[in-house]
């Protein structure tokens, strides 16, 4: 496979916070995110999306579509999929850097025999990850299996 590129603009606006759009989605659909210093560092804004919480979101939403594909390839049968996601900031060796993610998706099936199925998928899915597989970060993840009655 070829490389492929994405495109990312910031522009900033004021204090700490600009506008973060990309010429390859559609900004007239609301694509653009507005995006702030986090409220733990100096002049930070609270209510408003930061690096930290978008590198968090990158990791988990990554985990949700490469389970969506290799589920689909396994032909795993699921009802549901979710994935809290918490990311770890801390300063190591005098740097600030995300230093871990923890991943706890749960999917939900509606027969007990595609457990370990559906446990294998999860697995596969955060070894394939392409954006854990990106990050220095170390990954977490703690799966959950619900078997739903019918």
């Amino acid at each position: 496979m070829e490389a492929h590129y994405y495109n990312v603009e910031v522009n900033w606006n004021t204090e700490r916070k600009g506008m973060m759009c990309s010429p390859e989605l559609n900004r007239d659909a609301g694509s653009c995110i507005e995006v702030a210093t986090p409220p733990e560092f100096p002049k930070g804004i609270p209510g408003i999306w930061s690096p930290e919480h978008l590198f968090t979101a990158a990791v988990s939403s990554c985990l949700m579509t490469t389970f969506l594909a290799i589920a689909e390839n396994s032909k795993l049968s699921f009802e549901s999929f979710s994935c809290s996601s918490k990311g770890k900031l801390e300063q190591v060796d005098g740097k600030f850097m995300m230093s871990e993610i923890l991943l706890t998706p749960t999917v939900t099936i509606t027969d007990e025999k595609d457990r370990e199925r559906a446990e294998r998928v999860l697995q596969k899915s955060e070894a394939a990850c392409l954006i854990s597989n990106s990050v220095k970060s170390k990954v977490i993840m703690i799966p959950i299996i619900k078997v739903i009655g019918h």
